[in-house]
């Protein structure tokens, strides 16, 4: 695994929301060459119109879709050579139905964007960093996950799969020299959680900036010996 602090090369999904934006920020500082995904071209064009396209990539694509994950993961290696580092940010949160009321469309749609999005992203990446030898992933899981919650099923359900596929993946690839962990934060401070929960106090909530130095750290040499960990954030 490259230093962070030299050319490494890192791709990050959901790049264009409010937690992706302070990942990037962390890694630009870093020195790292990114390969930015989101499902919106014009998006990412918008939120990052300052990037130099000679050095970073802006990447439309479906991260459920393991066709896209794997046409957007040969454009990376074709422009760097390698990945060092992939963060999966991607996903989504919904309240939802109470359990016993909960419909199908509302638990694939969970379990869709936040479990398999991690299977097809990371069967992209992952052949690269074993042939490699090296590699680092981190997933954004959730505090939540933990336990069950009124009108959360799906997603906390989701989020828990999450956590177990990164732990049997993590076991699976430690031998190949490549560390799989997460953050789980507890609620970030995003303009959309503000808006969605006026009456809250974002006193206690965890800034972005923050879990991007968590991500980053993850992503570094420093946490080879971290396998399959859930880093809870909160405040």
């Amino acid at each position: 695994m490259t230093d962070t602090t030299t050319m490494s090369h890192v791709v990050i999904t959901g790049a264009a929301g409010a937690l992706g934006r302070a990942v990037v920020q962390h890694f630009l500082e870093q020195g790292a060459r990114l390969a930015l995904v989101d499902h919106r071209a014009d998006r990412l064009a918008e939120v990052f119109p300052g990037l130099d396209n000679s050095q970073h990539l802006l990447l439309a694509g479906d991260v459920t879709s393991a066709a896209d994950m794997t046409e957007l993961a040969s454009q990376a290696l074709k422009a760097f050579g390698r990945i060092d580092a992939l963060v999966h940010i991607a996903g989504g949160f919904e309240m939802g139905e109470a359990t016993h009321a909960l419909t199908r469309a509302s638990w694939e749609r969970m379990m869709n964007l936040n479990a398999w999005s991690f299977v097809a992203v990371t069967q992209a990446v992952l052949p690269s960093m074993i042939e490699h030898g090296a590699g680092r992933i981190v997933a954004v899981t959730a505090k939540v996950a933990a336990r069950g919650l009124p009108a959360m099923a799906a997603y906390i359900a989701s989020k828990s799969a999450l956590q177990r596929l990164v732990e049997a993946m993590a076991a699976e690839v430690a031998p190949h020299g490549v560390a799989i962990n997460s953050v789980a934060p507890s609620v970030l401070d995003t303009p959309a959680n503000r808006q969605a929960m006026p009456d809250a106090n974002p006193a206690g909530w965890v800034s972005t900036a923050v879990a991007a130095q968590t991500i980053g750290f993850l992503a570094s040499p420093a946490a080879a010996a971290l396998h399959g960990q859930h880093l809870t954030l909160d405040t």
